[in-house]
């Protein structure tokens, strides 16, 4: 794949656990050529967790696209009218910025910035991550499958004997699903063995 002249929008939110991944599937999508924009959820930008320091992490990635990094609403509010996103991703997404998402609540930079390019009618790419997919967060991925320019990367249960309500995209398949919905198609199939 050539993602050549094609500006990503990368939203990333807090589902820590899936940094390392998400970290390489930037610099992967950085080496087919895509000029990376990252975006970060204020939990992304200021929580330090086991997986490691948000500030290093924070610097890590707008190191690996060569931009400086979306973190706040009014920088990322000019997504929409300036329209100059060919794709957006939200990798991770988690349950709680799902159902904000399904919802139209604009509370964080990657929410701010997902309505804003949605309104020029462009996809939308959500790679899911949370404990809650089969439980509560259930009638969001429907409600998220079901809306216009909206593409799930294939996602599965992650550990469904300690945590079977839990799914996780498959994150190594984010370029296969970016390229599929800039052509207006959803990669299948979309549930799968994480």
């Amino acid at each position: 794949m050539d993602f050549s002249n094609c500006n990503i929008g990368y939203g990333i939110t807090g589902s820590f656990c899936t940094f390392a991944k998400t970290k390489k599937e930037i610099k992967r999508l950085t080496d087919m050529g895509a000029n990376v924009i990252p975006i970060f959820s204020y939990q992304a930008q200021r929580c330090d967790t086991r997986f490691g320091n948000a500030k290093e992490f924070v610097e890590e990635i707008c190191e690996i696209t060569g931009n400086e990094g979306i973190m706040s609403m009014q920088q990322a509010e000019p997504i929409g009218p300036n329209n100059f996103l060919d794709i957006m991703v939200i990798a991770p997404c988690t349950g709680n910025s799902a159902a904000k998402l399904a919802n139209g609540i604009t509370d964080t930079p990657v929410l701010m910035a997902s309505k804003a390019h949605m309104r020029n009618g462009k996809p939308l790419v959500i790679a899911i991550s949370t404990n809650d997919a089969l439980g509560v967060n259930f009638k969001t991925v429907g409600a998220l499958m079901n809306m216009k320019n909206m593409y799930f990367v294939p996602f599965g249960q992650d550990n469904y004997k300690s945590k079977p309500n839990s799914m996780i995209a498959k994150m190594e398949m984010l370029s296969q699903t970016i390229e599929a919905a800039m052509a207006g198609r959803q990669i299948q199939p979309v549930i799968a063995t994480a």
